[in-house]
């Protein structure tokens, strides 16, 4: 009998999208940007300390060949032939920092995440010694002096790690974010792999100047960090190097594949919304959750507590597009968190039931600031409270509650960038994991009190990572010309309580916000001794107290 005749679709390109939570590998249609196939694996979080938060490199990388492979046995079952396709983009949870041995391509510490907090000290002994104004980080970079910038996560792992320090002095170590572990790693590795960050991800770390797009010389003494272990910076969209698969992976077709497509999560999912023009915006819910204005050819710094970053720069001629950032560190994390720590869901999607049953928090009020408060707040020593509890109060209001600090903390960052950009938002585009919850996005579009706008494929990471490899000078798949952009369907939720009704909520929660603060000291924080109970999250003695009071009136017998 004759073998199935092949599917015959146009060029396809397939992106890997490296998140803090889980790593997908997902193959696009490049001429109708359809999603034909795609894997998933969750990654794990470790906790060594509290405030700690690391991943395993070797893990993460693993995770992507699984991803890769077993995406591509999918497309093989649906009769569709991997040898169309033509290019590969990458995209990445940022700030996350790796420093590896380039002869024998070994991680020489764990990756430590963006949301770890063991650089306050660190933080606090660079900001005394900052020269001149106190904008000298900001003005080159346009971030703040934070625990959340790769710099300081880098200075850490140089002062602490003696691996690290040996490999410098050896000049075996390469720094990079995931995105440089996966492209070193994907084109060769020890084997001649590519060292290279793309615009947006260097301009994550603290150390570039998005001015002049390259590492800065002042900003690389300051963190007295060694620039030969940095990688070479590129521009969004060109062919970095070739895909060298290991000999375990099976989808060997994708050998000698250009992987020419790389952007920070934020920015890929800003160019997969095509947010391309001056002033539109869009928000991402993922672990945390990160609203992006475009703000064209121009950097706008913020009076607000907002980042200025770069949004993307697609060909290495072409021009650098910078962007106005609110993030906000803890959104779907809340959930897992639920899940994981407190036990009250088996799976993320339960929330969303529990969460109907009460259709209320009933006053009770939940801010996440596990790791601290971000934008506008940049306050490293908040800590996550549940408030506003009585004797009524259930697991469904907590689950209610913990959805509504996702929508009160957009709320903020939305708010911030209104006052800086001027123009009021009309609507908000959304995109990211959590954009399946229905309940979520009507939350949401009630505490903005404006429309909230979902496209039918919520997958935009990946597909802004797909574009910039497809249209890659040398690949030439995928166009991003605007008439030629496939018309995008859009789920709408339309405000549904009054204006009012929405402002006393937010201006309880803002009360919230305020007692979370200020909570720990850099002492207790970066201790790993038992004083760190000191430092312990005042939601977790809320809900601790909870459960006593229940077990002491069970056990008095008091209904």
């Amino acid at each position: 009998m004759a073998a199935p005749k092949k599917a015959v679709l146009g060029p396809l390109v397939g992106a890997v999208d490296q998140g803090t939570s889980s790593t997908r590998f997902l193959v696009f249609n490049s001429k109708t940007a359809e999603l034909l196939s795609h894997h998933q694996v969750e990654i794990k979080q470790e906790f060594p300390k509290e405030g700690w938060v690391e991943q395993d490199p070797k893990e993460i990388l693993q995770s992507v060949y699984e991803c890769i492979e077993k995406t591509c046995e999918k497309l093989g079952q649906l009769n569709i032939d991997i040898s169309n396709i033509k290019a590969i983009g990458v995209s990445n949870q940022r700030e996350t920092t790796v420093v590896w041995d380039k002869l024998t391509g070994e991680p020489l510490y764990n990756a430590i995440v963006w949301l770890d907090l063991r650089t306050q000290s660190t933080v606090e002994n660079l900001s005394k010694r900052i020269p001149g104004n106190n904008n000298f980080v900001k003005s080159k970079t346009g971030l703040p002096l934070s625990t959340y910038f790769s710099a300081v996560k880098l200075r850490w792992l140089l002062d602490n790690v003696e691996k690290v320090q040996k490999a410098v002095r050896e000049d075996r170590a390469l720094f990079g974010t995931i995105d440089s572990w996966l492209i070193w790693s994907l084109t060769g590795g020890a084997n001649g792999g590519v060292h290279c960050t793309d615009v947006t991800n260097a301009s994550r770390t603290m150390l570039f100047n998005i001015h002049s797009l390259e590492w800065d010389k002042d900003l690389c003494q300051f963190f007295g960090i060694p620039k030969k272990i940095l990688p070479n910076v590129r521009s969004s969209s060109e062919i970095y190097g070739l895909m060298k698969i290991s000999h375990s992976l099976k989808a060997g077709a994708l050998e000698g594949v250009p992987i020419s497509g790389c952007l920070g999560d934020q920015s890929a999912a800003l160019v997969g919304q095509m947010c391309f023009r001056d002033g539109q915006a869009k928000n991402t819910y993922g672990t945390g959750c990160f609203l992006l204005c475009n703000t064209g050819r121009k950097c706008v710094f913020s009076d607000h507590g907002l980042l200025t970053t770069v949004a993307y720069k697609l060909g290495r001629d072409k021009p650098v597009y910078y962007a106005l950032e609110g993030s906000v560190a803890i959104a779907g994390a809340v959930i897992r968190w639920l899940r994981d720590n407190l036990g009250i869901i088996s799976s993320s999607d339960e929330i969303e039931k529990l969460a109907k049953e009460v259709g209320t928090s009933y006053g009770c009020y939940f801010v996440p600031a596990f790791s601290g408060l971000y934008a506008p707040y940049w306050d490293p020593s908040a800590r996550g409270i549940i408030c506003g509890l009585t004797q009524f109060t259930n697991k469904c209001h907590i689950a209610f509650a913990a959805l509504e600090a996702v929508c009160f903390q957009t709320r903020e960052i939305l708010d911030a960038m209104n006052r800086d950009c001027g123009i009021p938002l009309s609507h908000l585009q959304v995109d990211g994991g959590m954009t399946n919850n229905k309940i979520l996005m009507q939350l949401q579009a009630d505490i903005l009190y404006i429309p909230v706008v979902k496209p039918s494929m919520p997958e935009t990471t990946a597909l802004g990572a797909a574009m910039a490899a497809g249209a890659a000078e040398g690949v030439g798949v995928w166009s991003l010309e605007p008439e030629d952009l496939s018309a995008v369907t859009m789920e709408r939720f339309e405000p549904q309580i009054n204006a009012e009704e929405s402002e006393i909520r937010f201006s309880t929660w803002k009360k919230a916000v305020m007692k979370s603060m200020g909570w720990v000291t850099t002492q207790s924080s970066e201790s790993g001794d038992p004083s760190i109970f000191c430092s312990l999250p005042l939601g977790f003695f809320i809900v601790s107290s909870m459960v006593m009071l229940i077990g002491a009136r069970y056990i008095s017998g008091i209904p």
